[in-house]
């Protein structure tokens, strides 16, 4: 890929593609087909999906691999909530196929074929964590660290000194929020802030929200859907501001694919999501760690 992905986290393989006249080339192992395939729904296409592996480095544990299987679909001219649709069923097929009445994650199971809970990031945070999380987000999205900050103390969740809102938001949810989700039945973690959108249009009914949702079981993440952002102004916007804080961070930045973001402005309105298979694969079989069902583990 030229771009294997704009977000501060996200981290790449990369090599050097050598030409035949000894010229080389910056290219990276991709972290997802998501540019791709946008590039395919500028082009026509109405429903595709992709089943691949797919690479991030500086991931490796129970949950994370280097390598790992990706299914990422993508539906135009339907809502994003058409997605949730979709994961109900691909959870009761893969316990089917597993022989599984629940998804198991250590001690903790999961109802593959009850209908998910669905709450908002904000509703969570009030739930789990005792913080008013959009008291923390201006009219038009923009956030605040100190109140944020703030509440944290409150709370006796601890954050680092220069945590940025993102950090502290990343903080909540792993520590208070996570391991409170998908337990008895499959959680839909919706309306994540704007601030945190990535990929994602603003809600139609409120720009501090984005139109973004996680799919939990066992408190484990599996799946990410958006309801598409179409406009490559904002998306550079948002790409240009990920990319000066991962080199802030982490001393690098990758460029921008600018024929995905040429191609941005003809796809129409979508809906699109990833799953991680494996994780999922673990679940429905039980495995204690997502290495056990790999058929070939990264060394």
């Amino acid at each position: 890929a030229v771009s294997p992905g704009n977000e501060v986290h996200l981290h790449a393989f990369a090599t050097d593609a050598i030409g035949n006249d000894g010229s080389a080339r910056r290219m990276y192992l991709h972290t997802s087909p998501e540019f791709a395939m946008k590039k395919l729904l500028a082009a026509g296409e109405t429903r595709i999906a992709a089943f691949a592996h797919v690479w991030r480095n500086r991931e490796r544990g129970v949950l994370h691999s280097p390598e790992f299987t990706m299914l990422e679909w993508y539906r135009a001219g339907e809502d994003y909530t058409v997605l949730v649709e979709d994961c109900e069923a691909i959870l009761a097929l893969a316990a089917q196929g597993a022989g599984a009445e629940v998804l198991r994650f250590r001690d903790r199971t999961c109802d593959p074929f009850a209908p998910p809970e669905r709450l908002s990031v904000a509703e969570a945070f009030a739930r789990h964590a005792r913080i008013d999380l959009m008291a923390t987000i201006g009219p038009r999205g923009e956030t605040d660290a100190a109140a944020l900050g703030a509440a944290l103390d409150a709370e006796g969740i601890r954050r680092a000194a220069d945590d940025t809102w993102s950090d502290m938001l990343a903080r909540v949810l792993v520590e208070r929020v996570e391991p409170r989700l998908g337990l008895g039945r499959p959680t839909v973690l919706d309306r994540y802030p704007a601030a945190e959108a990535a990929l994602a249009r603003p809600a139609a009914d409120d720009p501090r929200v984005a139109e973004r949702f996680e799919l939990y079981a066992c408190g484990v993440e599996l799946a990410n859907g958006f309801g598409e952002l179409t406009d490559p102004a904002e998306q550079r916007r948002r790409f240009a501001l990920e990319m000066e804080e991962k080199a802030r961070r982490y001393g690098e930045r990758y460029p921008l694919d600018e024929g995905f973001l040429d191609a941005l402005a003809l796809v129409p309105p979508a809906a699109g999501i990833a799953l991680g298979f494996d994780r999922l694969v673990m679940l429905a079989t039980g495995a204690p760690r997502l290495d056990e069902v790999l058929w070939t583990p990264v060394p």
